[in-house]
């Protein structure tokens, strides 16, 4: 039997067991409401299923008025402070903010000038990987998809670990920290080993620098000049900040506290929130509005044309276009309604750097459809809470004009949230002693047993 042959058979089987497996797991959808599950741990109003307390952020999006919830413009608070006032304070001192905000979710305090150049030395000093492990590691089995190549890496650096398994604050801390420093280079030599040996193009590995703020060494590892504007730099820096933290309910952050409940190593923990952040759904929606934005483009012959663009925008809501999902790509959020601070921050540093860039049309663009999308899902769908721009709509955006590659999209989500992530393992060791386990109700029904004799075939 050839392998071609072998195969086809092998898909054949599993295409039509595929269909048993469907035929057999389907859950009747009224059940959910019958037994009062909240799917997805959220009920209809889109209010999370309560799992947990924390002090890291806050995410507000309703009020109460006369005792009814009424959605609000959207807060983002990171222990205690408000995101606008954070990006104003650091902005307004033409400081670079990553390190600084970093300090705050981990520490719980904003250090003050020693405080904030102890921690960036120590950043520095952790950003640099074992002896060949770029060599051994990265550079094989390179991968379009960066981030099972990052993950690879991290549950690999455990290896190099002696205390990997120690579960002292201290050395998870130590841990936290390390991976913080080393995701850019992790992320950024693993798309340059895939654009080298996959696309067969030139090979870059550059070092960071320690005199350099993250940012600013995530463009210096990624162009083969290493060089970039301040404002480049700035708004990519603005864009980590913006990312870096976003609840305890959030799919990646809440996997964290989950594998950590379990006793599990930081490694682990961490892998596993990188298996979340990249599905589609989760950190890969700044890529599908990037590749929306280029259908509409396309298709619609002038994009000035208000009526032109509203018309095709619901014909991606019926499905008839795009990826026929029926969804318009970074529009509407799981907790905001009003607005998402993240987006109405970063719209403005978003517009400088177009202007930069040359792309005050394409900004243009997005504006429009910005404003006319919520329209246009009000008038064809039942919504029960308004839909507003998400941080997502913008960030792709920003990451195109920066000249990072489409596969390195979620991994920049991912150098942010590591931060978030850190935080939240800390608080779930330092306050949690009970491993999560929610309960699932089954609905299954009872069956006699029957001998392989007695089975129809």
């Amino acid at each position: 039997m050839t392998r071609n042959s072998k195969k086809e058979q092998l898909e054949n089987y599993t295409v039509q067991y595929g269909e048993v497996c469907k035929e057999n797991n389907r859950i009747d959808i009224d059940l959910y409401d019958q037994y009062g599950v909240k799917r997805g741990l959220r009920d209809k109003n889109g209010e999370g299923v309560l799992a947990g307390l924390t002090n890291i952020s806050w995410i507000k999006s309703q009020e109460m008025i006369d005792g009814k919830r009424v959605p609000c413009e959207g807060r983002l608070l990171y222990r205690g402070y408000d995101i606008i006032d954070l990006v104003r304070g650091f902005e307004y001192s033409s400081r670079y903010g990553f390190e600084e905000i970093a300090y705050l979710l981990l520490f719980g305090d904003l250090p003050d000038k020693g405080q904030l150049k102890e921690f960036k030395e120590k950043l520095a000093m952790m950003r640099t990987l074992p002896t060949n492990f770029t060599r051994d590691v990265i550079m094989k089995a390179s991968s379009k998809d960066i981030m099972s190549s990052l993950t690879k890496s991290v549950l690999t650096l455990a290896s190099y670990d002696k205390q990997a398994a120690d579960l002292s604050i201290h050395n998870v801390l130590r841990q936290c920290m390390m991976l913080i420093s080393v995701f850019p280079m992790m992320s950024v030599y693993g798309y340059q080993a895939y654009n080298h040996y996959e696309r067969d193009d030139s090979l870059y590995i550059h070092r960071p620098d320690a005199s350099l703020s993250t940012a600013e060494n995530i463009l210096r590892l990624l162009r083969p000049d290493m060089k970039y504007s301040e404002l480049e730099a700035k708004v990519l820096d603005i864009a980590l900040v913006l990312h870096m933290e976003h609840g305890g309910g959030n799919n990646s952050t809440f996997t964290t506290r989950v594998v950590t409940s379990s006793g599990s190593d930081t490694y682990s923990v961490i892998a596993a929130a990188l298996s979340s952040l990249k599905g589609p759904k989760h950190g890969g929606a700044n890529i599908k509005v990037v590749e929306m934005m280029a259908n509409i483009k396309k298709h619609v012959k002038d994009v000035n044309d208000e009526e032109k663009i509203k018309d095709y925008l619901a014909k991606m809501l019926n499905k008839e276009v795009f990826d026929k999902s029926g969804l318009i790509y970074g529009m509407g959020h799981a907790v905001y309604s009003i607005s998402d601070p993240r987006a109405v921050i970063f719209k403005g540093f978003v517009e400088r750097l177009a202007l930069e860039k040359g792309r005050k049309e394409d900004f243009k663009l997005y504006s429009m459809i910005e404003r006319l999308a919520p329209e246009v899902i009000a008038e064809r769908r039942n919504i029960y809470k308004g839909v507003s721009a998400n941080v997502d709509f913008y960030s792709g955006f920003v990451y195109s004009m920066l000249d990072i590659p489409l596969e390195l999209y979620t991994p920049i989500f991912a150098m942010a949230r590591i931060v978030g992530w850190s935080a939240h393992r800390l608080e779930e060791l330092i306050n949690a002693d009970k491993i999560i386990r929610p309960a699932y109700k089954s609905v299954m029904t009872e069956r006699v047993y029957k001998d392989l004799k007695e089975r129809e075939s």
